[in-house]
């Protein structure tokens, strides 16, 4: 009888814990959604330092909440203040890179994430980090296409401006204001220019195939087209420069129509938001 006794006990005992930490569970859970909303309200306040530390008690409370991740991130950027070099700014843009990365490593498709972090390495001139990190995340096989795609984009565009600011050196106005250019003088600088073009549309050539209706891959393509354009005029190769000019206003046209589905599709987007608020303004 004593046994059977004793088996009750334990097993109530058991019963008991674990209802214990079912509470404590629920408790936390509590805890960490009002923790959360004491940081939005110090947020639009603009007290981001406080923001943080509420969302970072939230998420010490229940490291899963719906946005913790987010709005940590968002609260150390929103700390930094860009053109300000200090050692102690640039940490704070150092720490609200590896607090984007966290949100990426849970959610790869999250592009505001992913744009904060090339917009902060950039900020902090850390250019060659930047690359590497476009770089490998255009590589990532779980990322989406799409923001694959973005990432190659970016890449895209700074092999551009890097033949640009060579090719433009080279323009001259001629007496009825037309616009040519000369060949270069220094060979060094004409290397790289041409360098830059034939990765640049590498990249965007990769990006249309993971992105074939994003307007941006197009307007890049575009853009290096007329780079590869001027090396024709340089090099007195008229009808390659012809050719390249053709090609350049067939991927202006391909832009312009991409551009226009992707503003119809956002007004589109935009009214049923609104009609959603009016509903629920409504009701």
């Amino acid at each position: 009888m004593k046994s059977y006794y004793r088996a009750i006990c334990f097993g109530l005992f058991f019963v008991l814990i674990a209802v214990s930490l079912s509470g404590c569970g629920l408790f936390n859970g509590i805890r960490a959604k009002n923790a959360m909303n004491e940081g939005a309200v110090a947020y639009k306040q603009n007290k981001f330092a406080q923001a943080q530390e509420h969302f970072e008690y939230a998420l010490s409370l229940d490291p899963a909440i719906k946005n913790g991740k987010a709005f940590r991130a968002r609260a150390l950027h929103a700390q930094y203040k860009p053109g300000v070099e200090t050692p102690e700014n640039v940490e704070k843009a150092r720490k609200a890179i590896q607090a984007y990365q966290e949100v990426l490593n849970a959610d790869p498709n999250n592009d505001d994430a992913s744009k904060a972090i090339v917009f902060l390495y950039g900020s902090i001139r850390e250019e060659e980090q930047q690359r590497q990190w476009l770089t490998k995340r255009a590589n990532a096989e779980n990322v989406p296409k799409e923001n694959r795609a973005q990432a190659l984009i970016v890449l895209a565009s700074q092999k551009w401006k890097c033949s640009f600011d060579i090719t433009e050196q080279a323009k001259i106005t001629t007496a009825d204001y037309k616009i040519q250019y000369k060949k270069l003088t220094n060979q060094a600088d004409a290397d790289k220019a041409q360098q830059c073009v034939s990765e640049g549309m590498e990249l965007t050539n990769q990006a249309i195939s993971f992105d074939p209706n994003s307007a941006d891959a197009w307007s890049y393509k575009t853009s290096l087209l007329r780079e590869q354009a001027k090396f024709a005029e340089m090099n007195g190769n008229a009808d390659q420069k012809t050719q390249l000019e053709k090609q350049a206003e067939e991927a202006q046209k391909k832009t312009d129509e991409l551009s226009a589905i992707a503003r119809k599709k956002k007004e589109e987007e935009d009214k049923k938001k609104q009609k959603d608020k009016d509903k629920q303004r409504a009701g």
